[in-house]
């Protein structure tokens, strides 16, 4: 369950950026649940790898190479995904940004078992004194 919630977070953060970003084109939901679908593959297999192999570029740009890589990472889903196309360098790295922080957000609401997480605010408890 958890990973079919990823899956629709990644679908919706791919749909946003596409409808943002210029240079990335997404022809409907179904393409977007095939990106979701396969950049959550991407992000599980190939990118571990390409991580561990380019370890000393990210470490001398202090990190800052791994927005490559994720940019990468979306080209390759739009090469794979039939209806999402990712045009140049600067849209795939501004989409890979974006994707990123979406699905960030849209995930932190969600635990490893695939239940939506719900913050309540906790009332101060009776006797107890605030500074």
């Amino acid at each position: 369950m958890g990973f079919l919630l990823r899956i629709l977070a990644n679908a919706a953060a791919i749909y946003l950026v596409a409808a943002v970003v210029p240079g990335i084109e997404l022809s409907g939901v179904l393409a977007a649940l095939g990106a979701g679908l396969v950049l959550g593959l991407v992000n599980a297999i190939v990118r571990p790898v390409l991580v561990v192999l380019t370890f000393p570029v990210t470490l001398v740009t202090l990190g800052l190479f791994l927005l490559v890589l994720n940019a990468f990472c979306l080209w390759l889903t739009s090469w794979l995904v039939e209806g999402f196309a990712v045009h140049g360098f600067w849209p795939a790295l501004f989409g890979a940004v974006l994707v990123s922080v979406v699905s960030w957000i849209l995930n932190a609401f969600v635990s490893d078992s695939g239940r939506i997480v719900v913050l309540r605010r906790r009332p101060d408890q009776p006797g107890s004194s605030r500074p």
